[in-house]
């Protein structure tokens, strides 16, 4: 008898069970979901192609660019948790972005995992104290003395290390990584800007830096935690085991650098980012703690170094790809150079660009951002909803749940850009005139540089580093991929290449603007 009802009982679980996963099945819009493992098996499959397969899926659902999935169909669980909304629909984007900002923060998940690394800094914080480390930057980001810090630090880096290693690479007929040469750039660039101390990593002899190499390892250990539940990473650091032990033993390497860093800020002030939040006032009106200030040069060092070095990586790719795109380039930098440092070609390579230079390069700005707008630096991000709430669209979303839009997916949708979407085409940024740079009527088709309160604040500054970086290296070489490498993405927070990108150094033969503008024309 008491099988008998524990069959029952097992059988009428099954079968109400069932029934709510069916009920629940019809509600989901994306890809076919299973009893109690959701859409996960899906997920695995495609995990080496995610970025693309999220692109499919969302243009499969036609104009509505949006689709609901469930990774955890559990009842109770699957409607939060387990719960995940996709959109690249601009409107949508720009309802979580600025209209129902405060609905949409990093939320628990995010800000939990990326605490041991980043504290409370500005990009792992919500509320007042990411507002007040908000302020406090815009007000720096927008000073003069800011700007020409930068372009200090990334004149050197160009003159006295990038060419170096390119000449050298050249004249021995040998492939670079210029991926990893980018990376190494930007880390000493940003660090320099942030702290003042340069790590050097960039040099002839391509060192591995402690700081560096601890850096890295825990901002990859730190991702790592959001692949797993909370329960397993944490698990995992209780017992030091893994890659918590990594992160723990990286995370010290990291803290003794930032410490010796502050104690030569507060020595000797200077006019980089940490000396000047050393003068401010957190949200009670009190200077920042020490604790503090390092974990907010931490922030800007992580933001400042994988987004430009990854998307130079793809725009060099795509100019390789583009000759047309290349000459134009080259013709255009040519001209706004014979206007500054006269008809001499070899007056144009001397020194790297200047800001202001840089700043008239409206064709390399439109290329750049093409490049960013097919291979965003930061191809996905997830916000947590705080409330329920129906999008633009009409898609419902509950509270707990998880809200992914897709930056990836909005350059590849042909409702979005057009028939050419996947097409690399910098005049669709350029006004009709050929004269101005011209981003989208609408915002929100490309938030490359994410939008609303939380927008890059170093926007500009990297387009001048790019445009910087990207002329010193055209000016003086002709690229090719280097026989035999595959490109590949690299499946990650950040749209890294898989196996680098190593390519071959042909020294340029500069002409002379009518010449160069006649190569063009041809």
């Amino acid at each position: 008898m008491d099988s008998l009802l524990i069959t029952l009982l097992i059988t009428a679980a099954t079968s109400a069970y069932l029934i709510w996963f069916y009920l629940l099945a019809r509600t989901l819009s994306g890809p076919p979901a299973w009893p109690l493992v959701g859409s996960l098996p899906y997920t695995f499959l495609n995990r080496r192609r995610f970025h693309d397969w999220i692109a499919a899926t969302l243009r499969a659902t036609g104009g509505a660019a949006t689709y609901q999935t469930c990774t955890i169909a559990v009842p109770f669980l699957a409607r939060r948790q387990g719960f995940y909304t996709v959109t690249c629909h601009p409107q949508n984007i720009e309802h979580i972005l600025r209209t129902r900002f405060d609905n949409y923060p990093k939320g628990p998940t995010w800000q939990t995992a990326f605490h041991d690394l980043l504290g409370q800094g500005i990009f792992n914080s919500d509320g007042d104290t990411w507002l007040i480390q908000r302020k406090t930057a815009a007000l720096e980001f927008t000073t003069r003395t800011l700007r020409q810090a930068m372009a200090r630090w990334v004149s050197r880096t160009i003159r006295t290390r990038l060419w170096v290693i390119l000449e050298k690479a050249a004249r021995e007929r040998r492939a670079v990584d210029l991926q990893d040469l980018l990376l190494r750039l930007t880390f000493d660039n940003i660090c320099g800007l942030t702290f003042g101390k340069d790590p050097e990593t960039l040099s002839p002899e391509m060192p591995e830096n402690p700081f560096a190499v601890a850096f890295d390892s825990a901002t990859e250990a730190t991702l790592q935690r959001l692949l797993y539940p909370g329960f397993l990473w944490k698990l995992k650091k209780l017992l030091d085991a893994g890659a918590e032990r990594r992160l723990s033993r990286s995370l010290q390497v990291v803290e003794k650098y930032m410490s010796e860093a502050l104690d030569a800020r507060k020595e000797r002030p200077s006019d980089d980012i940490l000396s000047r939040f050393m003068k401010k006032k957190d949200a009670d009106g009190n200077l920042f703690q020490s604790s503090v200030l390092k974990r907010i040069a931490l922030n800007f060092v992580l933001a400042g170094r994988d987004t430009s070095s990854v998307a130079l990586s793809w725009f060099f790719w795509l100019v390789m790809n583009h000759p047309a795109v290349e000459a134009n380039i080259i013709r255009e930098i040519s001209s706004v150079l014979c206007s500054t440092r006269g008809s001499d070609p070899s007056a144009w390579t001397e020194e790297p660009l200047t800001f202001d230079e840089a700043d008239a390069l409206v064709y390399l700005k439109a290329a750049l951002a093409e490049t960013l707008r097919l291979y965003p630096s930061v191809p996905e991000d997830f916000k947590y909803v705080v409330t329920d709430d129906v999008l633009p669209d009409g898609t419902a979303v509950p509270a707990g749940s998880t809200l992914t839009y897709s930056i990836y997916s909005v350059g590849r949708m042909k409702s979005i850009w057009g028939e050419d979407c996947l097409d690399f085409k910098p005049e669709r940024w350029i006004s009709a005139a050929g004269d101005r740079f011209e981003p989208p009527k609408d915002a929100y088709k490309f938030v490359a540089f994410n939008g609303g309160p939380r927008t890059c604040l170093g926007k500009d500054l990297a387009y001048l580093q790019m445009k910087s970086v990207a002329a010193a290296v055209l000016l003086r070489y002709r690229l090719a991929l280097a026989p035999g490498h595959r490109v590949e993405q690299k499946i990650s927070l950040t749209l890294f290449m898989k196996n680098g990108l190593k390519v071959t150094l042909m020294p340029r033969e500069l002409m002379g603007p009518p010449e160069a503008a006649a190569a063009v024309s041809a």
